[in-house]
């Protein structure tokens, strides 16, 4: 395994380019079940999270030819199975899409329970009580869930909460039901959005994604084409936010401004200047952060997977910031890890307090899950002195390229061998 060596202090300037949207991807890979042509992806990060779902449907028989590292095309044309045993899904949690994109095409699925970041209970209720208001049986055994049905049809499906997931699985199980499918209390995430969008390139009947009902009248069959990727918004605010914490200015392109709107105003109230254009974000700071409170909610509100970052930005602000993640009730596992930085922060359930401290100082930490890891690492960018970031296996899993683009704008961070890790 793998680790980065960080040398703090320099601020971080120049261009930074973002890469496809892993949480869209992940979900729009395993759609390209539900198509009978082949379906050309473009703009794909190329991070572990898409090798490994890509895996997923090699195994179950798809065709995947790479054009580059960026452009895929997939023919599931000859696909026959609808099982994705354990040892095939517990890398990653997005591997529970293969439930709704084999039952929309199957009307069959044995998916195992998958795998993923560890922050706490996430459960899948809200996805099989979807599948089972669109006609689907389901029962679990020995941590497999089996779900079949006659015939998928379309229903009215409320969501008790808000969940990305779930709002997906059953539009990808609804696309090809009878009849019309109303998803009420929808997500309405940028990526919620992407998958929507790409199932109506390939001939699907959906409406309304991006607003809290979304309307799927069922088609017979969808067909090939080519679609391309939106850029990754939490990628971006994980620069935007380094950029900030280094006291830096860099300008974040291949971006969708509307999406960062959370993370643009959080910034500004901290001190932070932020420029908007059309596909660019600039972001520049000269004078000294201060405090902010946050909340995490679903889009439009500050997302979840940035509050490890901002925590990051508010340790080093001046005041006392209160911290609430409003999505999962575990996500604050890395907290110990920053306080080893010098970092003073106190958690309560879901609540973090965050005293601003004037320095981090250099220390060997561990990326705890994806997000924590990028907060490390932006950690270890404005900290005194050296920092070691061990377990990369998550980074990798859902940032392309991350040290190189840093390094681009003058971090100094090095990726060498790991002899410590197991």
């Amino acid at each position: 395994m793998d680790k980065l060596v960080i040398t703090g202090g320099s601020q971080l300037s120049g261009e930074v380019t973002v890469s496809g949207a892993k949480n869209a991807v992940v979900a729009i890979i395993p759609a390209a079940l539900l198509v009978e042509g082949i379906c050309r992806i473009e703009n794909v990060p190329n991070i572990k999270d898409v090798t490994v779902i890509i895996d997923m449907l090699a195994q179950l028989g798809a065709k995947i030819h790479y054009i580059n590292k960026n452009i895929i095309e997939i023919d599931c044309s000859k696909v026959t199975s609808y099982t994705a045993p354990y040892e095939m899904v517990k890398k990653m949690r997005a591997s529970y899409y293969l439930l709704g994109a084999l039952l929309g095409r199957f009307k069959k699925a044995e998916v195992a329970f998958p795998g993923g970041c560890d922050f706490g209970v996430r459960p899948i209720d809200q996805h099989i009580k979807g599948f089972e208001a669109l006609g689907v049986a389901i029962e679990m055994e020995h941590g497999v869930i089996n779900a079949s049905a006659k015939q998928l049809t379309g229903s009215q499906v409320y969501m008790d909460v808000v969940s990305v997931g779930a709002t997906i699985n059953v539009m990808l199980a609804a696309v090809k039901a009878e009849g019309i499918t109303i998803i009420e209390n929808a997500a309405k995430e940028p990526h919620v959005v992407d998958v929507a969008n790409f199932l109506n390139a390939m001939g699907a009947n959906v409406k309304g994604a991006g607003t809290d009902v979304i309307k799927i009248k069922g088609v017979e069959k969808l067909s090939g084409g080519t679609y391309s990727v939106i850029p990754d918004q939490i990628e971006a605010g994980t620069f935007m936010i380094a950029a900030a914490a280094t006291g830096g200015d860099v300008l974040v392109k291949n971006v969708i401004p509307k999406h960062l709107e959370s993370i643009t105003a959080k910034l500004i109230e901290m001190n932070v200047n932020v420029k908007e254009y059309d596909d660019a974000i600039r972001v520049s700071r000269m004078e000294k952060l201060v405090k902010a409170n946050v909340k995490t909610l679903p889009y439009p509100g500050f997302p979840t997977d940035l509050q490890p970052p901002i925590v990051v930005l508010l340790s080093i602000a001046e005041g006392t910031s209160i911290v609430t993640e409003g999505v999962w009730d575990s996500r604050f596992q890395y907290v110990d890890e920053l306080k080893r930085m010098g970092a003073d922060i106190k958690v309560e359930g879901r609540i973090a307090v965050v005293e601003g401290v004037k320095k981090l100082s250099g220390s060997p930490v561990n990326a705890t899950d994806l997000r924590a890891g990028a907060a490390m690492v932006i950690a270890g960018l404005v900290a005194d002195g050296r920092t070691e970031v061990h377990h990369l296996k998550h980074i990798d899993r859902g940032y392309e390229n991350f040290e190189e683009k840093l390094k681009i704008l003058g971090a100094n961070i090095k990726r060498v061998k790991d002899t410590d890790s197991d």
